[in-house]
């Protein structure tokens, strides 16, 4: 919220630039309830039974200049409300966060209650997780006409763009919405500084073939009659499809717009599109090097308070550009003389705040923004276990009827992410998801700084050092951090066991991805939100880190979860860095040498590949596949005991068992649940 409001920190009046407010501070406080309540702290049973949204008031520090009568300009500063954030129960600023049982019960909240939902006037609302492709990063695929394309979704410093480069007719063009038509690639690479054709085919590598396949786009090129920058400069300024845009403005901000530009230099842009070359033109000498949607490491989950991030952002810009245009009108309606008190600014931005009314629509009726529709549902309260599998469903931005079955299969990859069992019959099954057991979605770093020092500090040479011939050499691997080229090593193997070496030993880089990709050639580091990773047990030789002393310590309360990832025991591994492990189901000691060698982790326990609802099956891997799905169905429909306080809830449907019996079979994951959930729950998993 920080980053938003200071990057849109500044209205200017637009007759008078003197005249301007300035944002210099954002806080959110505790919620709390109106002085004419009963209470003074704003509680979630209090909002169920009344109705209300459990809301925390949003402040903002402003600094203004406005009219005095005598026609001088005065600087104010105060602080305004500019709306309500309605605040996820146990989150950090709920007044629930860190209360043991008794309090809980004094505020009437049942003690086992996941919390992870929204109340908005009265009613309990999950945003659910949202799937979408990577940002920053590269996918090949093929489009409706057949054709070889590469998509690079770009998105930094507030600009987000989209790069699309087709390979047509054996040629390469740049397809984008700046210009009239395709620009062939060369001429781009020519605009951005690269004016050597030997420079470009010495940057895709020293095999003939890749020469071979950009023959064509040179020629294109050459026919054209362009050879230098300044001429491939005014050939893409008579494409322009907008006037006031100029070539170098949109090579600048446009174009792969996550590529930092140094100086002016566009060197760093014309790497990156010489590795988009290469990778095209590995998929035409060989199909498997196609990237797949449906791969698990090819998606990212956005999270409630990422999806709740973007919709603040939306709204306080469109509050800014009510309040400009109030400014304007109040300023051509009255005279100098007549502006004080009239041109009040903390008024004006109270007043036509949208931030209240449009969180309060979006997370009630689902809709955030024109494409988004269905992220957020209306709780269930039929079960406990069926509020437990709102928390962790997954939903996928497909239409519903799409006769697909590349999506709606299962993936690989979702071995130990996503539950097998768990998910709808009928048109959504497939579609939508359910999170395993132990799954941990990663949230965006604060400061990459340290990382991508460390990654020099180990070896890494700059791009800028490099000549073009050298950024593919058969010697070396590209080192990719997030989407973007850090450089090139000469000893890729040595720099991720050394990286992952140093990642066990600090504690604030333990959702680091270090990911060595033998068919690109490359080592991608990943720090970014959005990437599905789980905790695995460290194995040296096949034989787990694990010891006995260390779990007689774990049940005696002397370590903790963070303790077995800050002494190197677990390590979190997310989907691309499990093709890099060999991971063994159980601890085996009748294993000959070589086989226990090859080992590198061991699950921490099988039956976590499960989600939460169907962990509650017995004996699922003795019942066929399809009756698993049907009884985590079913399973979300039984009577039982809701929560502890479900007398005093005022709920328009509710089942309740009147002797509720314990079943004849029971299942770990059942105890579990009851108990906690997140890191205690492992901690039982590890005991």
């Amino acid at each position: 919220m920080q980053k938003i409001v200071m990057a849109n920190n500044r209205i200017v009046a637009p007759q008078d630039p003197s005249i301007y407010l300035r944002y210099t501070a954002v806080h959110l406080e505790i919620p709390f309830a109106c002085p004419y309540y009963s209470t003074d702290i704003l509680t979630p049973q209090f909002c169920r039974l009344n109705d209300r949204t459990y809301a925390a008031p949003i402040r903002v520090d402003v600094e203004y200049t406005t009219y005095l009568r005598d026609k001088t300009l005065t600087l104010r500063e105060e602080s305004a409300t500019i709306g309500y954030m309605p605040i996820m129960l146990r989150s950090c600023f709920c007044v629930l966060n860190g209360k043991d049982e008794d309090e809980l019960a004094r505020y009437g909240e049942c003690p086992l209650d996941p919390g992870g939902y929204f109340i908005v006037k009265g009613n309990e609302k999950v945003i659910l997780i949202q799937e979408e492709l990577p940002k920053n990063h590269i996918i090949i695929e093929t489009d409706r006409k057949g054709r070889v394309t590469a998509s690079v979704m770009s998105s930094a410093d507030g600009i987000k763009s989209k790069t699309l480069v087709v390979m047509d007719n054996k040629k390469i063009y740049l397809d984008s919405n700046q210009f009239t038509k395709m620009i062939p690639i060369i001429v781009v690479l020519k605009a951005m500084g690269m004016e050597s054709d030997q420079e470009v085919v010495q940057m895709l590598g020293r095999d003939p073939r890749y020469g071979d396949l950009l023959f064509l786009s040179i020629q294109e090129c050459a026919s054209e009659g362009i050879y230098t920058q300044q001429q491939a400069l005014q050939y893409m300024d008579g494409k322009m499809k907008y006037p006031h845009q100029t070539t170098m403005k949109v090579l600048h901000n446009h174009f792969l717009a996550h590529v930092p530009v140094k100086n002016g230099n566009l060197r760093a842009k014309s790497i990156y599109t010489g590795v988009i070359l290469r990778r095209m033109m590995d998929t035409v000498l060989n199909a498997d090097t196609f990237d797949d949607k449906d791969y698990l490491g090819n998606k990212r989950l956005q999270l409630s308070g990422e999806l709740v991030s973007l919709l603040f952002e939306d709204l306080f810009k469109r509050m800014n550009l009510l309040a400009m245009d109030i400014m304007g009108k109040t300023m051509s309606n009255n005279t100098s003389e007549d502006r004080d008190g009239v041109l009040n600014f903390k008024q004006i931005i109270e007043r036509v705040s949208t931030i209240t009314s449009g969180m309060e629509l979006a997370i009630n009726t689902g809709q955030f923004g024109m494409s988004r529709k269905g992220v957020s549902q209306t709780l269930s309260r039929l079960s406990y276990m069926a509020s437990l599998g709102y928390m962790t469903r997954i939903s996928q931005e497909l239409e519903k009827t799409r006769k697909t079955n590349g999506p709606r299969a299962m993936h690989p990859s979702q071995w130990g992410m996503l539950c097998p069992c768990d998910t709808p019959e009928g048109e959504l099954c497939g579609l939508t998801k359910n999170l395993a057991l132990l799954t941990h979605i990663t949230t965006d770093q604060e400061d990459d700084g340290p990382l991508t020092k460390l990654c020099y500090t180990l070896g890494v040479e700059d791009l800028s050092i490099l000549s073009a011939e050298e950024v593919h050499a058969s010697d070396s691997f590209l080192i990719m951090f997030n989407g973007s080229i850090l450089g090139k090593h000469r000893q890729p193997q040595r720099f991720a066991d050394n990286m992952r070496k140093l990642r066990r030993l600090s504690s604030s880089w333990d959702f680091v991805s270090i990911f060595v990709n033998q068919k690109q050639r490359c080592i991608h580091i990943a720090s970014d939100g959005g990437r599905v990773c789980r905790p695995l047990l460290i194995a040296d030789l096949g034989i787990s880190r694990v010891q006995d002393h260390h779990m007689q310590e774990l049940r005696a309360g002397h370590l903790s979860f963070d303790d077995f990832l800050r002494f190197g025991l677990i390590e979190y591994l997310d989907v691309n860095e499990e093709n890099n492990a060999l991971i063994a189901s159980y601890e085996h000691e009748d294993q000959d040498d070589v086989q226990r060698s090859r080992i590198t982790h061991i699950e921490i326990e099988p039956l976590t590949i499960l989600g939460v609802v169907a962990g509650i099956i017995p004996y699922p891997h003795h019942n066929q596949s399809t009756r698993n799905t049907y009884q985590c169905a079913m399973g979300k429909q039984a009577m039982g005991n809701i929560a502890y306080n479900q007398l005093s809830r005022a709920d328009s449907l509710q089942y309740l068992l009147v002797y509720a019996q314990r079943p004849l079979v029971t299942t770990k994951t059942i105890e579990w649940d009851m108990i906690s959930l997140g890191l205690g729950r492992m901690q039982l998993l590890l005991s």
